[in-house]
């Protein structure tokens, strides 16, 4: 279909916790590629794993922990890679800070409401590195760090895509977002 390259790029999917974050970001690096358009993934669950293997989810550990995600991303930007960012980022000021480093960003809102996010990631077998069962920890007590019950989640003010993830199929939001990259990046 399309036989160009793009220069780099930034794309953050953001939502709560089973919104589907991780399945579209996993989909794109799975499609991307049959476009001729090679992207580099930044899952967060997975870069906790190395950056804070025992998370404590403060907010000071997580201002850390997204100024390193962010720093990374621009880096690999800067170097003409594309970049797909998994990563809830429960507080916009994360988000801001790539959209003011990267000329070229997006930030796709995976709307979805809680109690669906809920149900999902009680059945999901594929975690993508993220921990289980953090919505039973957050009723139970156990974690009140979790964000849209024990932390806030802020919205994106401003998102380039908003996909309702509970009525759209994960291939109709893989195919939003596709076209979206080619609208809207440039290319080289």
């Amino acid at each position: 279909m399309v036989n160009e390259t793009y220069s780099g790029w930034a794309i953050w999917i953001t939502g709560l916790s089973g919104s589907g974050k991780s399945t579209l970001a996993h989909g794109l690096c799975n499609n991307l590629p049959k476009l001729n358009i090679e992207a580099e993934l930044i899952s967060s669950d997975e870069l906790r794993r190395e950056l804070t293997p025992q998370p404590t989810y403060s907010e000071e550990e997580r201002d850390l922990f997204y100024n390193c995600l962010a720093f990374v991303a621009i880096k690999l930007v800067k170097n003409n890679i594309n970049v797909l960012i998994d990563a809830t980022g429960n507080r916009r000021k994360y988000r801001n800070k790539c959209r003011r480093k990267i000329k070229q960003f997006a930030e796709i809102y995976l709307e979805c409401p809680l109690e669906i996010c809920i149900q999902r990631e009680k059945k999901r077998k594929n975690t993508h590195y993220a921990p289980k069962k953090i919505y039973d920890k957050a009723f139970s007590q156990k974690d009140t760090t979790i964000p849209g019950i024990g932390s806030p989640y802020e919205e994106p003010e401003n998102p380039e895509l908003v996909l309702d993830s509970n009525k759209l199929s994960i291939q109709e939001c893989i195919k939003r977002t596709v076209n979206f990259i080619l609208d809207n990046f440039e290319k080289k």
